[in-house]
């Protein structure tokens, strides 16, 4: 009966983070095919997006008053996406024998966008945010304070809605 407990308590903090993750997968692809200041619409665009849209999530958790709970929801979070890259390599056509490869070095470019990403919460005209678009270097014609705008708007959107 006890164990039942802890499980259903876990269980919250996955059903969040599904929905967080469900959530950031479909702005990620609006945002995508809504805008054209990409370079190119491809698999690592899309993986680019995914990851802003995850760290302002994981951000936006670090905020919450329930600092230990949401904790453990950022962890599902990167659990998901660790398992969204696992499968959707998969679905690219990445074999048993290298899907650890590719999995490890998109994780690791994840984990580099983190320790990139500004602290501030206000990303538009925030020079390190324009810096952190450059490294990522998906924008074409050089349009960073505009696609700053853009994601600090949907990073708005995000910390004001319902989870």
């Amino acid at each position: 009966m006890i164990l039942q407990y802890f499980k259903k308590k876990e269980n919250k903090e996955q059903i969040i983070a599904t929905d967080q993750y469900k959530k950031i997968l479909i702005e990620s692809k609006i945002f995508l095919n809504e805008n054209n200041f990409f370079k190119t619409k491809n698999y690592n665009t899309s993986f680019e997006i995914v990851c802003i849209f995850l760290i302002m999530f994981i951000r936006k958790n670090l905020l919450e008053e329930n600092r230990k709970k949401y904790l453990k929801v950022n962890d599902e979070l990167i659990l998901i996406f660790i398992s969204d890259l696992d499968e959707s390599l998969r679905e690219k056509g990445i074999g048993d024998m290298s899907i650890g490869k590719y999995v490890k070095s998109y994780v690791k470019k994840f984990y580099f966008r983190i320790t990139k990403f500004p602290e501030v919460v206000n990303l538009y005209k925030n020079k390190s945010f324009i810096d952190y678009l450059m490294i990522i270097d998906l924008i074409k014609n050089d349009d960073y304070v505009n696609v700053s705008r853009k994601f600090s708007d949907k990073f708005e959107y995000f910390i004001n809605s319902k989870n």
